[in-house]
């Protein structure tokens, strides 16, 4: 089989394969948002990272944890970009185990930047560390997989639809009570509305719509998965360039060296 076949081959199987297992997990109407973000060349909004940070803190945090994303990261560049008394300043607010020599099984002190997020407080509730990841929202035309391959899995778009997919109507099966969810595969989702909008009050005075709050809060969870996409996207960029400019080189020594045999080959051609 020649490489452009097996090429062929193996991207027809990559597209029905990604195709596959976003049609399986859906099940729900994802919006598709146009975050800063999403292109080769887009970049976290700080400003809507930090919103989405107090959105986590005031709402969120009651319930989820973030246990793989260390606080210090918060004053990363390119992400929150928070000053290193803020972030000093936040971790005061969580308690992490107290592993010093003097201390007992179960003791816990006043968290430091060095200190990674908290457990989930609801045992139930699932870690927001991964969630942009873990969870897919479809991107393009039903039965087109290539389309996840440029824009990504769409896992903040999915957590955008969940938080403002809330119909308000309710049932209860089993004594657990569902909410209809326009976008939870099956439609029903055993965890209340989170957000309901002018949740909390910006710093900034953005809009605190459920839209807005929503938005930001999966941008936020989206950096939280991804704090390095920013600095994959630049090695990338220049690993493709540098990749063209080898390719230009070699095609351009390979003309210089056989240049003298086609030539020869030629002259014997016409001599004969």
């Amino acid at each position: 089989m020649s490489i452009k076949k097996l090429t062929l081959t193996a991207l027809t199987a990559l597209t029905l394969s990604v195709t596959s297992a976003v049609s399986s997990g859906d099940g729900g109407h994802i919006h598709d948002t146009d975050f800063s973000f999403e292109s080769p060349f887009g970049t976290y909004d700080e400003a809507q990272l930090r919103r989405g940070l107090q959105v986590f803190t005031e709402v969120c945090a009651s319930c989820h944890g973030m246990q793989y994303v260390p606080i210090r990261s918060l004053g990363d560049k390119g992400g929150p970009h928070m000053s290193a008394d803020a972030v000093r300043e936040y971790a005061t607010q969580f308690e992490a185990a107290d592993t010093s020599d003097d201390a007992e099984l179960g003791d816990t002190r006043e968290a430091k930047p060095t200190d990674h997020f908290p457990v989930s407080a609801d045992p139930n509730a699932p870690d927001l560390s991964l969630m942009a990841k873990s969870r897919a929202g479809y991107h393009g035309p039903y039965g087109l997989g290539l389309s996840q391959l440029i824009n990504g899995m769409g896992g903040p778009e999915y957590i955008l639809s969940i938080l403002v997919g809330y119909t308000g109507e309710e049932k209860e099966e089993a004594g657990t009570t569902f909410y209809e969810n326009t976008a939870f595969p099956g439609g029903w989702i055993s965890m209340p509305p989170p957000l309901y909008g002018e949740d909390v009050d910006f710093a900034d005075g953005h809009s605190n719509t459920l839209h807005h709050e929503a938005e930001d809060t999966a941008a936020f969870l989206m950096w939280a998965a991804e704090p390095k996409m920013m600095a994959r996207k630049r090695a990338g960029f220049i690993g493709v360039l540098m990749l063209t400019l080898l390719s230009v080189l070699l095609y351009a020594t390979t003309k210089r060296l056989w240049a003298p045999v086609k030539q020869r080959a030629k002259d014997d051609t016409e001599n004969s």
